[in-house]
């Protein structure tokens, strides 16, 4: 069983507000999806996010968003084609730029909210997405939803010479087709035990709706999320239990 990653979404504040406690976050995981401007985050909460990631050797990615910064890049909007991958492209460079200026590097790209879910639900938005991210400078991977016959999206991948790593949701409730509650939907969000019990449930391929049925993802990374209410706490429970396999 190869050891599953945990990734999770930080530098989402602004100026003197901050969402989460990114300093506590960063040494229990393995990859910090940073946010660059569009849902959240500013060169300084960004900043002081690629500082915090290269101290405690933690892998960089761009948390890239729709312009929605009241919305928390949640509200779906009408962008797509040259304008998406311009607006991909502004975030991704942001982030690369101050990565770079701190002797480190981004090493991949992924979307955030409602941009994700259009993503999974538009086969032009991924392929928008992909070609941004194929026409970066240097490889990036793409992380996308881990979902039971994905076959398009794969296809997708090798027209774009991209590699995908596969995401699965530690803290997040799943519907019987493997994918994410709505966030108005009862479940959606776990708490510290039943999402650390997921965690290890998807670890070994074991992950089930509430009425028992097996739902086949195999993930090569686990989400959480920093802005969920006790989070730190939540994210050291995954972070133990995952250890303890």
């Amino acid at each position: 069983m190869e050891r599953l990653t945990l990734n999770c979404d930080m530098g989402e504040g602004f100026g003197p507000w901050s969402m989460s406690d990114d300093a506590s976050i960063m040494p229990l995981i393995d990859a910090a999806n940073i946010a660059c401007g569009g849902h959240a985050g500013d060169p300084s909460t960004m900043r002081q996010c690629v500082e915090l990631a290269r101290r405690h050797k933690t892998e960089i990615g761009a948390h890239v968003s729709y312009p929605d910064m009241q919305g928390f890049g949640r509200r779906a909007m009408d962008i797509s084609g040259q304008a998406l991958i311009d607006l991909i492209h502004y975030q991704l460079g942001a982030l690369d730029g101050i990565a770079r200026a701190h002797s480190t590097r981004v090493s991949y790209v992924k979307p955030h909210g409602a941009l994700y879910h259009a993503m999974l639900d538009d086969p032009a938005i991924m392929n928008d997405i992909m070609r941004a991210v194929a026409s970066w400078h240097v490889d990036l991977e793409l992380v996308v939803l881990a979902t039971p016959r994905d076959r398009k999206t794969v296809q997708l991948s090798v027209e774009h010479g991209l590699t995908l790593r596969y995401e699965a949701f530690a803290d997040r409730g799943y519907t019987s087709r493997g994918l994410l509650l709505g966030r108005d939907k009862p479940g959606a969000v776990l708490d510290a035990d039943d999402a650390a019990k997921q965690a290890v449930a998807i670890s070994q391929n074991e992950l089930r709706t509430p009425r028992g049925k097996r739902i086949p993802v195999t993930a090569d990374t686990l989400c959480v999320h920093s802005d969920t209410p006790g989070a730190v706490k939540m994210i050291r429970s995954i972070r133990q239990a995952l250890d303890r396999l």
